[in-house]
């Protein structure tokens, strides 16, 4: 294995590439042996460049970038890792020079290419300073597993809140898509309505959903999006929408995500009654305060870990490219929930 399971200190002699490198010492036992304790003898502490080697690698293999494109790495790959990286990238490349040396190689980055670099990160945090707030914490599967186990799905509202999540999730949308600020504030030609969804069958005979959003924020006036939903197991958002369309009856004007008081009445699903019982939930389950835009940034987490193209999840959750920037990195937050249970 080129990555075998070890302690974060020894990644840096352990993990290997697949490409060979040159000779630094004369073909001898001895002094081959020497010249190997003496790299490991080099640093008193490797622990710090072995997280960085191992969010070096997450990011290959995100990107699919080829094993023998890792060992040693080009201006082009360290530049991309950098810039994606934000957090501290100076630091992982400390780490990948290290790991190149440790292996043999050259250091992989010349002085000329530091200073690009540089010069790019200094760009992007002038860009990003203005907006920069903490990421919100991504809804993984567990969470929505617990949470449909907890909704009573024969109960209107509770049927509203649970096709809302699981839309969200699955569909990456953004929490405004699937809810209202306020039970005025729904209009037809801003907001989803029953008429808005179609269920048909694709080529291959599979089930799918497309929610026509009448607006959107990255879309021109006018502009209609779309979201598609495929089939997920227990946790299937058109399912949700099933249950959802057989629990409230309502007619095509209505909205979408809506449910019945008791007097009968439709209403919309107004966001914070929305948030308020999905976190009442994630606290009895011992999790914390979810956002909106959880679901948002937890179903991409969910298809990255599926191996699904970084651009395909771009361009299934209308992100604009800077924006998914930052979106993409939550997903090492949660990487490994997500890798250890693939299937919803």
């Amino acid at each position: 294995s080129l990555r075998p399971h070890c302690r974060a200190d020894e990644r840096l002699f352990l993990w290997r590439g697949v490409n060979t490198p040159p000779s630094s010492t004369i073909s001898h036992p001895i002094i081959e042996h020497l010249a190997s304790i003496a790299t490991r003898a080099s640093l008193r502490d490797a622990t710090s460049y072995g997280a960085g080697i191992r969010k070096f690698h997450l990011f290959c293999d995100i990107f699919s970038i080829a094993e023998s494109d890792r060992l040693p790495a080009s201006f082009e790959l360290l530049h991309s890792f950098a810039l994606w990286a934000v957090s501290d990238p100076l630091k992982y490349l400390a780490a990948i020079r290290a790991w190149h040396i440790a292996q043999g190689w050259p250091p992989p980055l010349s002085e000329d290419s530091h200073t690009r670099i540089n010069w790019s990160l200094r760009g992007l945090d002038n860009i990003l300073s203005s907006r920069r707030r903490p990421l919100r914490p991504p809804v993984t599967l567990d969470m929505l597993r617990a949470l449909k186990a907890t909704l009573a799905l024969s109960d209107p509202f509770n049927a509203c809140v649970w096709a809302m999540a699981s839309c969200a999730f699955f569909g990456m949308m953004r929490f405004g898509e699937v809810s209202v600020e306020s039970r005025a504030a729904f209009k037809p030609a801003k907001h989803l309505t029953r008429k808005d969804v179609f269920l048909g069958f694709d080529l291959a005979g599979k089930a799918y959903a497309r929610l026509d959003l009448p607006a959107a924020k990255t879309a021109r006036p006018g502009e209609t999006q779309s979201v598609f939903l495929v089939t997920q197991g227990p946790l299937c958002p058109i399912a949700a929408l099933q249950n959802l369309a057989t629990i409230i009856p309502a007619l095509s004007e209505d909205p979408l995500f809506s449910w019945r008081d008791r007097t009968g009445a439709i209403r919309p699903m107004v966001k914070q009654r929305a948030l308020e019982r999905i976190n009442c939930i994630m606290t009895a389950w011992g999790w914390g305060t979810a956002f909106g835009h959880s679901f948002r940034i937890g179903g991409a987490s969910f298809y990255l870990a599926k191996k699904v193209d970084p651009e395909i999840v771009r361009l299934a959750g209308r992100w604009r490219s800077l924006a998914y920037e930052t979106y993409i990195r939550a997903f090492e937050q949660v990487a490994s929930q997500h890798l250890s249970i693939l299937s919803p």
